[in-house]
């Protein structure tokens, strides 16, 4: 009994809300338009049949593939000025935890404001020499450089293409894509020289000659 009179409340309650909801018409406010929305998959689709038919995709994909190629092969220079008088710093490699470091379990491996030196580990086995391929005078520079018998030289370009210079020299030659290095060394102007001493790296502006 108790639930027959549950179900006849819910049923007077529906049919006063619908009673509400249906008691009168609002009339039409505005235009009305039909429904005719094309799927946003098939109208891609469709756009993509098209623009491969006329030729135009295909134009699209060998730009992509070029631009591609082209940042390899050619990546974007770095814009540093060229060392007029020279100069010498030293860069601090330590770093400082800026949160705690902890293991799979939740363990603590490193707390926050742990200093650690990367040349305490693992010491430079070469120098580190940064210069631009565009300019003739630094690269003569790094070419005496680099072939010099005990010089223990990694050539690290900022602009120009590393592979013509791979060719010509015979030996490996780096890029500084999106100047990580630099930025981190605190290079401003090139050609310049990257060393080890102690625990610290010593850098040296170099005027290229003339």
């Amino acid at each position: 009994m108790k639930r027959l009179s549950i179900l006849c409340l819910f049923a007077l309650g529906c049919g006063g809300v619908c009673r509400m909801a249906c008691a009168e018409s609002l009339g039409v406010v505005g235009p009305t338009y039909p429904i005719a929305e094309e799927h946003l998959l098939k109208m891609i689709e469709a756009r993509l049949r098209a623009k491969e038919q006329s030729g135009e995709l295909a134009r699209i994909q060998e730009q992509i593939v070029s631009r591609g190629k082209q940042s390899v092969l050619a990546p974007p220079p770095l814009q540093l000025p060229v060392v007029t008088m020279p100069r010498t710093f030293y860069v601090d490699p330590t770093y400082v935890l800026d949160r705690n470091i902890a293991d799979g379990s939740g363990r603590m491996l490193f707390a926050a404001g742990t200093r650690a030196n990367p040349l305490d580990i693992v010491s430079m086995s070469r120098r580190l020499f940064f210069f631009d391929g565009r300019d003739e005078r630094q690269v003569a520079l790094a070419e005496r450089l680099a072939k010099g018998e005990s010089a223990r030289i990694k050539p690290v370009l900022v602009g120009g293409s590393y592979l013509d210079l791979m060719r010509r020299w015979k030996i490996p030659v780096y890029f500084d894509q999106r100047g990580v290095l630099v930025k981190r060394l605190r290079i401003e102007r090139v050609p310049a020289m990257v060393s080890q001493e102690g625990r610290r790296l010593r850098v040296d502006e170099l005027v290229p000659a003339s």
